[in-house]
This record gives structure tokens, sequence and C-alpha cells, in this order.
């Protein structure tokens, strides 16, 4: 056709995933020791506080956000806005000192920036020929994005200590915020994607639909086990640094990062194949699968602490994990749900990820760990990892015996056929 965009729109999807997993990889590791003793002081609270802005967006994203974007405003113009203001408030954040105007300033961010991840999946989905083979290589250019942000900062940071290691860490809200407007004024070039009008009243308000469609068995089973992944998945990431630094495991404190980012190299490769895992093995065994990379990789963590080669290499796992059951499951959400209300569907179940599953694994593993910590500071890991262990046991074993889709549902073999 004569109109067709010079650029293929699965190259613009994956710069638009690259650059949208770049600005929260930019300020993510490295802004819990900026608000430490060594940087801005604040409180436990405070700190806290801050953290769970992200959650706070992705229920306010529910019902506000991902309604307008499905109802009110072309997806890319809702990209557009969301990263002028967001990247505003978190470049903003270089100069701010009170706690009041960074927490402000977070989340006014959260609250621009959580609904984009939804609304970038939903752009993903409708320009995708054949989204159930083709998303796991666009939503690759999130991890690559990750990776090409936080990795250089980590190390521009090695030496570094007190005023200095802090002064230096401000620059990645300058990071964050500059990768931000790229990608507000890179949105305007994206495929156009309109909003899709109520199918009736009961549809107009686009959340509220998506929620109904909860009370299908196979989707309600799917946003348990959702839930129960989603605060395992958090869960590693709060306690991993502290086991993989412990004098059981010794790795050293400046290798920790490294390490842990062996996962998300490993997520690319997993991403690239997730396409042909899906046609082979299906919605079911590919999720189960990802959700048994948890348990294996926890019980490892459990029962082989002192084997430091076993304790790095199933670091590879993370892959699995995160793109056999969470980049499968944005697929299934959009295959199940219907077409109108796209973004609600995604942020429903983002919810748990980025919501109630990190304040769940907060709410469980901080206070677990606390009651397996001896006098002199020595965790009882193995106590410890068998919790995430069992819990990943126990919702792959639900997603066998409860998980049945209708048949109405193509399954990953059928797709484009």
């Amino acid at each position: 056709m004569s109109n067709a965009p010079s650029t293929p729109p699965g190259k613009k999807l994956f710069v638009m995933m690259i650059l949208e997993f770049f600005i929260w990889g930019a300020w993510l590791p490295l802004i819990w020791g900026y608000m430490g003793k060594d940087g801005l002081n604040f409180s436990p609270d405070q700190i806290a506080l801050v953290g769970s802005a992200f959650a706070i967006a992705s229920v306010v994203g529910i019902f506000f956000s991902n309604q307008f974007a499905d109802r009110n405003f072309a997806a890319e113009k809702f990209m557009a806005f969301s990263h002028l203001v967001g990247g505003l408030a978190i470049l903003s954040m270089y100069w701010a000192t009170s706690f009041t105007a960074f927490f402000g300033l977070m989340l006014v961010h959260s609250l621009l920036y959580v609904p984009t991840i939804s609304v970038s999946n939903s752009i993903a989905f409708t320009h995708l020929k054949n989204a159930q083979k083709e998303f796991g290589l666009v939503r690759m250019g999130g991890t690559v994005g990750w990776i090409i942000a936080a990795w250089p900062l980590y190390f521009v940071l090695q030496g570094k200590t007190g005023v200095e290691a802090v002064t230096a860490s401000r620059n990645i809200f300058l990071v964050a915020g500059i990768a931000s407007l790229v990608l507000a004024a890179f949105s305007l070039k994206l495929p156009h994607t309109p909003p899709r009008p109520a199918v009736d009243s009961d549809g107009r308000f686009a959340w509220l639909r998506a929620v109904k469609f909860l009370s299908k068995p196979f989707l309600l089973v799917l946003f348990i086990v959702t839930f129960i992944d989603s605060t395992i998945h958090n869960g590693y990431f709060l306690m991993a640094g502290g086991f993989l630094g412990s004098k059981t495991v010794g790795i050293m404190p400046e290798w920790i990062m490294p390490v842990m980012s062996i996962g998300q190299v490993a997520e690319i490769g997993t991403m690239a194949i997730l396409g042909m895992v899906l046609v082979r093995l299906g919605w079911k065994t590919t999720m189960i699968l990802g959700i048994l990379g948890h348990a294996a990789r926890f019980g490892i963590f459990a029962f082989m602490p002192e084997n430091q080669l076993m304790i790095i290499l199933v670091q590879v796992l993370h892959g699995i994990c995160y793109a056999f059951f969470f980049a499968t499951l944005y697929i299934f959400i959009d295959a199940a749900f219907p077409k109108d209300v796209r973004s609600s569907a995604q942020g429903l179940f983002n919810l748990l990820v980025l919501g109630l599953g990190d304040l769940a694994a907060k709410w469980f593993f901080i206070p677990l760990q606390g009651k397996l910590t001896a006098v002199d500071g020595s965790v009882d890991y193995r106590s410890l990892f068998l919790w995430p262990t069992g819990l990943a046991l126990g919702a792959a074993m639900l997603l066998l015996i409860a998980f049945w889709p209708p048949k109405q549902l193509a399954a990953p073999a059928d797709a484009g056929h």
C-alpha cells in the first residue's frame, strides 16, 4: 500500500519497549541507596512509602488511566502525554531534597508511568499480525532497555562512597527523565491506536467490564495464581541480594548486581523463543513451567546455599520465570478479554504484578526473614526459602488442576490459522 509506514510497526514497537523499560531501569536499582543515610537520610517508613508509589498507581490506574486509554484517548497520544508529564516529574526529582517534594514527584511520575506499561502492551497487541508468536520478540526490547539503563549507571558508581556516590546517584533522575521525554515524542510516531467505544451501556466503564470477566472460573483461577506468583517474584528481589552477599554464599558486594543480572540476560533469550514454546506447549504448560522456575530457584537456594557456582548458575531461571509466566500472561489476557477493554484488562492483572503482589511480598517476606534472623545476624535461609518454594508448587498445582480455558479461545498453536 502506498500509505504504509516507512518503518515496520514491529520495529517501532520494539523501540517503544526499549524506552518504556529504560525509564524504570534507570532509577529503580539505585534509588534506595540515594534515599538512605548517606543520601537524603529518609526514615525507613519514608523510604517504604516512596517504594509503594507504584502500588498506589496500579490501583488508581484501573479506575482512571486505563479507562481513559480504552474509552477516550488514542493510545499513542495517551503515551505521549503520560511520558511528557511523568518525565518532567522524575526529572524534577534531581533537585528535590525534602521528603514531601520527593514523594510527591515520585507519586506523580508513578501515576502517569505505571498505566503506560499496560497501554504499551495494548498497542503491541493491536498492531502485531500474530501477537502470540511475535510479542515475546517485541517485549524483549523491554529487557534490553532495562539492562542498558541499569548496568552503565551501576558501573559508573563503582568505587564511589558517601557523598561522592550520592552526588553521582542523582543522575538517575536526569537519565530517566530525559528518556521519558524522548518516549513522549516517539509515541506520536507509533501506529494509531484509537479508543474503542463501549459496546453497550453496561460497558461504559471499561475497568468494571474487565472485572466482571473474573466471574469466569478460568480467569479467576489465573487471577489468583498471578497474585501468588507476583508475590514470589517480588519476594525474590527483596531477599536475593542479602542472600547472595551472606557469609553462606559469599559473593562480594560489587558482584551481587551482575550476578542477579544473569537472569535478565537469560530473559532476552527466553523472550526470543517464547512464541515457539507457546506453539508447542500451549498456555497452561508454558505458564506452569514459568512458575516451577521459581520453585527450582528457591529450592536450590534452600538446599544448596554453600554451592556458590550453582547459586550463580540458577539465576538463568529468571528468564523462564518471567517470560514463560508473565509475558505469556499478557498474551493470554489479550486473547481472553474483549478488545474494547484491552488496556483495563492488562491493568487489572498489573494491579497484581506491580501492586498487590509487591505489597504482599513486603508484608510477608520481610517480617518472616526478621523472625528467622538470629541475634548474630545470620538467617535461617532454608526455612525462609521453603516458603516461596512451597507457594510456587501450590500455584503450579492450582493452574494444572483448575485452569481450563474454553475451547473457543484459540490455542497458541492455532494462532494465525
